[in-house]
């Protein structure tokens, strides 16, 4: 079991829960200019977090997950929003998920693949973010395509854009804006990764990472689901 004032002092000692945020997954977090604040899951489990410990919160923005991941020997966050990494578990304890987004392609219009699964042939060429969880997944399973480390989901998509190769792999809603945007390009059908999101903190807050994992489990109970 943990203790809650423990859970206090480990992720908010001075008083303010600091919650990274990914800005670059827009399934999750994003600017509503209605609003004049971030909305999504990530910022509305955050704000839950806060309010059951009596703690005020800030949402700490990075333009990536590797972002957020630099940050953290700099003691700028508490808690973050992050995928999984079994790579990390020796600096970060991660928190069951809380939900799952979903990874495709963008490519040209005049691409003759139609779908997540043709794109693994051979002389093909993926552009995809370097630190992303997707991917690490791409590298797992890709059998025939080769995957052009980028360093940022943005970046990919100038490789795309630039002609340096054939797809630009990225979380789906992050993808279909970028289709909206850039005109001669598309997605393709279906998904190639599905990654769970969970909640990060420091190895060293372990009352804090009992409570999270605690709270993300009693949180599923109450949507009668597994995703937010």
């Amino acid at each position: 079991m943990f203790n809650l004032e423990q859970v206090r002092s480990e992720i908010a000692p001075a008083g303010t829960i600091r919650a990274a945020v990914n800005m670059s997954n827009t399934a999750l977090i994003r600017w509503d200019e209605n609003a004049r604040a971030l909305v999504g899951p990530s910022a509305e489990i955050a704000d839950r977090i806060a309010h059951e410990l009596y703690r005020g919160l800030s949402l700490i923005q990075y333009g990536s997950a590797a972002d957020i991941l630099s940050a953290a020997d700099g003691g700028e966050w508490d808690i973050a929003f992050i995928a999984s990494d079994p790579s990390r578990t020796d600096r970060f304890s991660f928190s069951p998920p809380y939900i799952s987004v979903e990874a495709t392609y963008l490519v040209p219009v005049a691409s003759p693949y139609r779908t997540a699964d043709e794109l693994d042939s051979t002389g093909i060429r993926i552009a995809s973010a370097r630190s992303a969880a997707y991917t690490k997944q791409l590298e797992r399973t890709l059998k025939r395509a080769t995957v052009l480390h980028a360093d940022s989901p943005t970046a990919a998509l100038d490789f795309l854009a630039d002609r340096e190769c054939d797809a630009a792999a990225g979380l789906t809603e992050f993808l279909f804006n970028a289709s909206e945007r850039m005109e001669g390009f598309r997605m393709v059908d279906g998904v190639f990764s599905r990654i769970p999101q969970t909640i990060a903190v420091h190895k060293r807050a372990t009352n804090a990472s009992l409570f999270i994992a605690d709270f993300v489990q009693r949180l599923a109970t109450s949507t009668g689901q597994g995703d937010f």
